[in-house]
Parts: structure tokens; sequence; C-alpha cells
């Protein structure tokens, strides 16, 4: 039967195509050998990046790739007693393989061990010894069922139970219980302070009945000595489940203890008849590495390659994904490469490229980490995405609306590129302004499909399509207790705030800054916004929401008054703020600085755009072109510069106004310095700064750049 196809990963074809074959030793989703490029020691790849970079995509697809042609297994470390770890389902994508969770470093044990028993037989090593640490506290009955049900998925794939998953551990349930009736009066042990040792003695009672414990204890036992340098003859096993419960430095011991068993077990099996046949060592794929179970668990197999004398050949590949970038002061000998060094230049895979990135040249756990981020997609990538669709229906340059759009996010990217392919063939025209507006396929509108993905808390994505309207965490706050917004949390926008950092999506809450840095994010929710508020000026509307911001810049402070306009543009009214800036420019003794006027005209110039509707209307362009001049008579000429320079601004502001590539942007860069250079040869004291911004404003906003205002003015922006 032929294989499906795989998915092409847009931008990530040097990892599969090129580094992944190279430690694997057989071609991705071929039926071929590749040349293994790395010795006896290979590195771990960590593959980083935020939330919607396709970390788990890529795994998945690696999982599909090579499922059925080595032995695989495929992780997801999840949070201790988050509704992953606890049982409940979640989602899966159509055609996917979902991955086996666990919650921690022996869970991931466990789940290594079920997937590659069935190649390598029964680990009659470390199994014994994952019984031993995974009991549960007497009298716990939901703790009991969890472990069982973790027991009997290890019994089912050794052969030593039949019947499904729920039924084994059941049945193991009743007999370690009935084997504990005996200890079930016993006094409490010093030794034993969580009341964990009868049930461990009791489960291995058990499993001894079905195999053999000698192995594991000879092997442990060798791992456990006394001060004068002779073996203990306490039972290893016991010693061990001792060692784990008790936590701290012990309980790292034990799990070095287990990851070891693991490795060299792992090492044994792979023995000299595979070897000679050249059979294709382990694939284990982890998600979520930054999680407490996935970083504990690679720190542990880390440490263990990293010791200078080990008896055993290891070359497991391991590929795991982390939520983030890798801080150097965690790794900091880790190698760290691009995407784009997987390949010599020119794109041409020679033999050996791949054992030049990664070599130890020492001991340190870190030296065996191969990092590499997983970086935006390029225009040509998301190009290919639309080639699926009637280029006469698609804007000549969409592809770079929307990668301008994005900045080459690859969730972001596929999903707007899909909702286009899909529009496209309904026979209806996409162009650059229109992105957001888009639905995918089923109806449903990309801002919320892409939210829903990248902010999964339903609670604090509701929050921040609202909040990040504020300027900063201040007016966050104000909003949040207009709105009504409640929770267990006294201060709702901090608590959005502190999701975001959790999320990865920023380092930390920024106090004096938006509430949400992440450009992307930012435009995501400001249009989810846009769509979902109530019309009009019904309460909590997109009008009445910044309506009252700017009435809460106005009473905090003076410096205030570049976000008041900022705000009253947004509600809709650019007639109030062309006024108010009209009067500044026009007082006979200003009473601010031109400094302060430029930043005004910039902070407005990032406003968001009102939904469109009976009250507004988007002519932006046409009115910076001076074609509605007779609806602003009543303005001097210095004031009908200052709306068709506000506007032109405004408009300029667009993520797809790239003057490069839309003639309407291209003009406003050029009206930008026209009507500033007007407003410098108008005013008295104002010519110089104003001249100076005639001249470096359309120069930025070409390059879409930050709108440089003179140093002065940075003690009113910082407020």
């Amino acid at each position: 039967m032929a294989r499906p196809k795989a998915p092409f990963l847009y931008g990530r074809e040097p990892l599969v195509g090129s580094l992944v074959p190279s430690l694997t030793g057989l071609a991705f989703h071929e039926r071929a050998r590749a040349k293994r490029e790395f010795g006896s020691d290979v590195p771990v790849v960590l593959l980083t990046g935020e939330h919607g970079t396709g970390r788990s995509a890529l795994l998945d697809t690696l999982a599909r790739g090579y499922r059925g042609r080595l032995p695989l297994a495929h992780v997801r470390a999840v949070v201790p007693g988050s509704p992953v770890a606890t049982g409940l389902a979640e989602e899966v994508p159509e055609g996917s393989v979902p991955p086996q969770h666990a919650a921690s470093p022996a869970e991931i044990l466990e789940r290594l061990v079920c997937a590659l028993t069935p190649t390598y037989g029964t680990f009659r090593t470390l199994m014994p010894a994952l019984f031993a640490v995974s009991g549960w506290h007497l009298g716990q009955t939901d703790e009991r069922d969890e472990v069982c049900r973790r027991h009997a998925r290890m019994l089912m794939v050794s052969g030593l139970a039949r019947g499904t998953e729920r039924e084994v551990a059941r049945d193991w349930a009743t007999q370690v219980e009935t084997s504990l009736s005996e200890a079930a009066a016993r006094n409490g042990d010093p030794d034993d302070p969580d009341g964990t040792q009868p049930v461990t003695a009791a489960v291995l009672r058990q499993l001894g009945a079905r195999i053999p414990l000698d192995p594991a204890r000879a092997w442990f036992r060798k791992r456990h000595t006394t001060p004068d340098g002779t073996i203990a003859e306490e039972d290893p096993l016991w010693l061990l489940s001792r060692r784990f419960h008790r936590g701290g430095d012990y309980l790292h011991a034990a799990e070095q203890a287990l990851t070891a068993a693991f490795l060299e077990e792992l090492a044994h099996s792979h023995g000299l008849v595979r070897r000679l046949n050249r059979e294709p060592w382990p694939l284990i794929l982890l998600d979520e590495a930054h999680t407490p179970a996935g970083s504990r668990f690679l720190e542990l197999l880390l440490e263990q390659r990293a010791l200078g004398q080990r008896k055993y050949d290891d070359r497991t590949v391991v590929v795991a994904t982390r939520l983030g970038d890798l801080p150097r002061e965690d790794a900091p000998h880790a190698v760290r490469r691009e995407l784009v060094d997987l390949l010599p230049p020119g794109g041409v895979r020679r033999p050996g490229h791949a054992a030049t990135l990664w070599k130890r040249t020492g001991h340190e756990p870190s030296e065996g980490l191969l990092v590499l981020p997983l970086t935006p997609l390029t225009r040509d990538d998301i190009l290919s995405m639309l080639d699926r669709a009637s280029s006469r229906l698609l804007h000549p340059h969409l592809a770079s609306a929307l990668h301008a759009l994005t900045g080459g996010h690859p969730s972001a990217s596929t999903v707007l590129a899909d909702a286009a392919v899909e529009t496209a063939k309904q026979n209806r025209s996409v162009v650059p302004r229109d992105l957001l507006d888009l639905r995918v396929e089923g109806g449903r509108a990309v801002t919320e499909v892409l939210l829903r993905d990248l902010l999964p808390d339903r609670r604090q994505r509701d929050r921040l399509v609202k909040l990040c309207l504020a300027r900063d965490s201040k007016a966050a706050e104000a909003l949040a207790r207009d709105l009504g917004l409640v929770g267990p949390e006294q201060l709702p926008a901090t608590a959005a705030a502190q999701y975001l950092v959790e999320r990865k999506w920023q380092e930390l809450p920024v106090a004096d800054g938006p509430l949400v840095t992440s450009g992307l994010l930012r435009t995501l929710l400001v249009h989810e916004a846009r769509r979902t508020l109530p019309p009009g000026d019904e309460p909590h509307s997109w009008r009445s929401v910044h309506a009252f911001l700017h009435l809460h810049h106005v009473q905090r402070a003076e410096t205030e008054e570049a976000d008041a306009l900022r705000h009253n543009l947004a509600a809709g009214n650019p007639q109030q703020v062309v006024a108010m800036l009209a009067d500044e420019f026009d007082a006979e003794e200003a009473e601010q600085s031109v400094e302060h006027w430029l930043l005004c005209l910039k902070r407005c110039a990032g406003a968001p755009v009102p939904p469109t509707d009976e009250a507004w209307r988007d002519q932006r362009v046409e009115i910076a072109d001076g074609e509605h001049a007779a609806r602003y008579a009543r303005l001097d000429p210095s004031g009908r510069s200052i709306n068709r320079l506000l506007h032109a601004l405004w408009y300029l502001s667009e993520p797809y106004a790239d003057a490069a590539l839309d003639p309407d942007a291209d003009r406003m860069c050029k009206a930008v310095g026209e009507e500033l250079g007007f407003l410098a040869r108008r005013h008295p004291t104002w010519y110089a700064a104003l001249g100076q911004a005639a001249r470096d404003w359309p120069t930025a906003a070409r390059k879409r750049q930050e709108l440089p205002v003179p140093a002065s003015a940075n003690s009113v922006e910082a407020g």
C-alpha cells in the first residue's frame, strides 16, 4: 500500500531533508537509506520557536514520515495537573499522529518503554524500576487508578497481560490491593513518611510473579554502595523507590539511575546483529521540552551522554521542541545553528556536511545540544503557498503584503494563505487590505481561528481582545473596571499580561508600554475587537471603549494629550483631532513644543482604524489626496494641510501599505514630505524641526521604520 504523501514544510526542508536523515540513516519519507554522518556521539536536536512556528507540526510530520521504518517514540511533555496530564481529551488535527502525554521524566521513560518494546523486547532492567517508583498513596483512589493505567500499558506491550487497558488496569489494581491486605495494618516506617512503601512492596510482588526481577536488582545494586565501598545488601529496587519519593537530591539521583538504565539497556538491545544489518537506531520525538518534565528529561539525558567512561554505544536520535528561546545561561555550551546552516551554499547536500554542524569537545552536558530556532518564513515560501490559486484573482503583491502583516509567522501565514486560496476558488479576488477580513473553509473569521490557536485560554483571550485597545497597563486596568471584567484575579489586565509572559509572547509585563508587545498578536487582537465589539454607540462598543480611553488620558495629565488624540481618532473623530492639532499649530504663543506636536501626530498615525459603518468610511487615501477639500473649507490652509498629513500618515501605518509595492503608499510618502515642508514655511518658530521631519519622515515611512522625533520629546513619550 502506498504511503501517504508528506505535507510540504515551507522553510523547514533543510531539517527534514538533510539533518534528520544524516542522524537516522534513512531518507525522509522515502524508502531509501542515507549516510549517517555522526559517529558514536550524536547531538540532541532542540527546535525553538514561539507559538505558531510549527514546532508540534514538524514533529508530527517526522512521526508520519518515519513511522514503521524505524523504532519511533512520539511523546509530549505536559505540566503536571493540567487537563492534558489528567487525561482529558485533546483536539487532534485530522490525519496527524497524536503524541503520548507524560507529566514527569519517569512517565516519559514509561512512554518510551511502551513505544520501543515491540522492537527490542521487554526492558527487564528498566521496567521493574519504573514499577517500583510509580506506586500510590494508600487510600488515594484516583491516584491508584491513574498509576494502574500506566502499569497496564507496560504490562500489555510486554505481553504480560491481555485485554483492554481499562480491564488490565482494573485487574492489576485488584491484585495489588489484595496483596496489600497483610501490610495495611502495619505501623508507619520513619523511612517511609508518605506511606508508599507498602504499595511498592505489593507492586513488586505482583510483578515478580510475572517476570524475574533479579536482572533489575543486579543492575541497580551496582549503583548503590555503602560508605566503606561495599555493595549495599538492601533490595536496590526498594532503595530506588525510597529515594524517588523523598524528592530533592534523592529524586535527581533516582532519575539519573532510571535514565542510565534506559540508555544502557537500549544500547545492549541494539546488538551486534542489528549493527551489522545497519538497522536504524530509535527516533525519539519530544514535544514541549520547556515544561518541567521535558526540561528535566533532557537534562538527565544530556548528563548521561556527557559521562566520559560509557561502556556502551548510544546513537539514539532525539528531536525535541521548546517554546521560546533557550537562554544561554541554561545551556552555555550548546551549539546554536540556523536552518540555513543545514545545507551548504547553493543548497546542494554533500556527504559529511551535517557532521560539521556539531562536535562535542568536552564533558559539559549542554555540549550535547544542537539548538535550531524555527525562523520565520520567507516571502518566497508564502508565494509558494499562494501558487495553489489562480494568480488572476490574487493581487500581484499579495505575498509581500501577507509577509509584512505576519512577519513570516508560519501559523498566521498558513491560515491567511489558505483563506486567500479558498476565496480565490470561489472566484473572488483578494487584495492586501482584505487579508484580515478573509474567512477559512467553514466560514470562520481568520482572526478568530488564529487567536484560538495562539491564545488557547478563552477567558484571557476574550480579555485581551478588549484590553489590547488600551495604551498601557494603567489604562488597561481602568478599562477593565469600566467593562466590568471579572475573575478570580483582582487585576484582570495584570493577569492577562502575565498570561502572555507564560505563553512566551513577551519577556515581562511592560508597566508603561503596550499591554501586548508582539506586533502580529496586537494586530490580530485589534482586528478581532473591531469585528466583534458591539456596533455604533452601544455600551462597550468600539466607539464607547475609545471614548472612555480618550477621557482617561485627558484626566491623567497634560502629557497624555498624544494618547487622548489617538483614541479620539480611533473612535472615528478625525475632525476633532485635526482641529486640536491645528489650534496648537496656529497658537501665537505655543503652550507645547514642536517636538510634542510631532509626537502627537506620530502617535495619532498609529491609531487603529474604526469599523466601517454609517458614521465612518475609510477614505484616508482620498482625503490625503485632497479629494474632499470642500468638507474642510472652514479650515485655513495650515489646517487643511494638517488634515491631509494626518490621513496620509494614518494610512501608512497599515502593515500592507508598502511604498515599494503599493502606488497609494508611495504617493502618501511623497505627500508626507510635501505637507511637512509646507507647514515648516508657515510657522515662525518651528521651521527647523518641521523641515527636518519633512526630510526624515518620508524616508522612515518608505523603510517602514519608526518616525523619528527629536530627543527632547523622549520624556513626553515615556509618559
